[in-house]
């Protein structure tokens, strides 16, 4: 979608998914969130998690894949879209560069800790361990531990 051009649609849609969203957030237990975020257009598989104030993105919560029995931990954000750099030049407001949108794909039996950031493009791969506050920002490979801002792997399990 072009910067400041939005259809009737995108607007019925962008207001659908903050409504469900924001029903969402504020629900208890973990698995009475699922079918909110499902409505959203989020895909997530049996036996899965989103703890409580997890910002996923509003603007294309189609494009969040979740696995079978992953947690995603309080207060994590997964966005799907950010602003494409490559066109920014000095003197031109930030604001004039287009988004660029990419899917999030979290596997099978992930654990997403509590405040991490999780950017555009990314694959967590199953099993994986994103630590607290961490920020990933590329693919993490399958059984190991990621952390820090840009996460990066300190273990792995295979």
């Amino acid at each position: 979608m072009a910067n400041n051009h939005r259809t009737i649609g995108n607007v019925c849609r962008g207001i659908w998914n903050r409504l469900c969203l924001g029903i969402a957030r504020l629900l208890f237990p973990a698995q009475v969130r699922n079918p909110f975020y499902r409505m959203a257009g989020v895909k997530i598989g049996k036996g899965s998690k989103i703890g409580a104030t997890v910002d996923i993105d509003h603007s294309a919560p189609e494009l969040i894949i979740i696995g079978n029995n992953v947690w995603v931990t309080r207060g994590v954000m997964l966005l799907c879209h950010q602003r494409n750099l490559a066109q920014y030049e000095v003197g031109k407001p930030v604001m004039d560069c287009e988004l660029k949108y990419a899917p999030i794909v979290i596997k099978d039996g992930a654990h997403i800790g509590i405040g991490a950031i999780i950017m555009p493009g990314v694959t967590i791969g199953e099993g994986a361990v994103i630590g607290a506050g961490s920020v990933v920002t590329r693919d993490i490979p399958p059984y190991c531990v990621a952390v820090g801002a840009p996460a990066k792997v300190i273990k792995s399990f295979i």
